[in-house]
């Protein structure tokens, strides 16, 4: 693609709103995806490039947490192994799949992830710093998760969050600081799929990336200075935002 100062900003601008939804929700790819899809990316390579900003955004995050003494790297390591098995097989399916129905069907798990949550189903109260639990089904849960981030990688956060939040018991807070390292490693090993069989746009994946940066730091301090009032508000909206998208646009 010719390489425009107007590509470059927009870009970047869609990079700032995703990583902050991303890291304080998920989903904030629904924005970026479309916008280089716009910019007449193909659908698979824009699936791929997408990928530099993620892992742009996750390290940005993750640096944010620990920053703020936020971090257990034995648990996010071990969940973020199961992710990435996961993601080999869904980025080597998304990177051949194009067309409606994978959106229609994402739209579909976002709006039955959005009813439990909100009619918080089998939840009870999450004391903050609470050990995690049931962490073989949680791990077990991540494969599946890694399989979504690897094949389109929108909303995988929203399937990240109740797993480790309502089946491993951790609050919002922690549960988004093992979010985004999960997401970090998943995200290495989709794209190395994506680049071995499409031609990823690295000059615009890196404006992406750029902004996905900034965002994902501003979501991460916002996490952890807001708390999960803010989260719950974000994540409730973003999901919303996405199913009406990809039913009905």
């Amino acid at each position: 693609m010719e390489i425009d100062v107007w590509k470059t900003a927009l870009l970047f601008a869609a990079g700032v709103a995703s990583g902050w939804i991303n890291v304080l929700a998920g989903g904030g790819s629904i924005l970026a995806v479309p916008v280089m899809v716009f910019l007449g990316m193909p659908g698979p390579v824009a699936n791929g490039t997408n990928r530099i900003g993620i892992i742009a955004q996750n390290i940005a995050a993750v640096t944010g947490f620990f920053r703020k003494g936020f971090s257990d790297f034995k648990l996010s390591a071990s969940l973020a192994a199961c992710a990435a098995v996961g993601a080999f097989f869904g980025a080597n399916v998304g990177v051949k799949l194009e067309g409606v129905w994978f959106e229609r069907t994402l739209a579909l798990i976002m709006v039955a992830v959005m009813v439990i949550m909100m009619t918080g189903a089998g939840q009870k109260p999450v004391e903050a710093g609470g050990k995690a639990k049931n962490l073989l089904l949680g791990h077990l849960l991540f494969v599946g998760a890694g399989f979504w981030g690897g094949f389109i990688q929108i909303g995988v956060g929203l399937i990240q969050l109740p797993i480790l939040n309502r089946v491993m018991g951790l609050d919002l807070v922690r549960a988004n600081m093992h979010k985004v390292f999960v997401a970090l490693v998943f995200s290495i090993v989709s794209l190395a799929v994506f680049a071995s069989q499409v031609k990823i746009e690295w000059a615009l994946g890196i404006a992406l990336a750029a902004g996905y940066a900034v965002g994902g730091w501003l979501g991460a301090n916002a996490a952890v200075a807001k708390g999960e009032a803010l989260i719950k508000k974000i994540f409730y909206l973003a999901l919303a935002a996405m199913a009406v998208k990809l039913l009905f646009f």
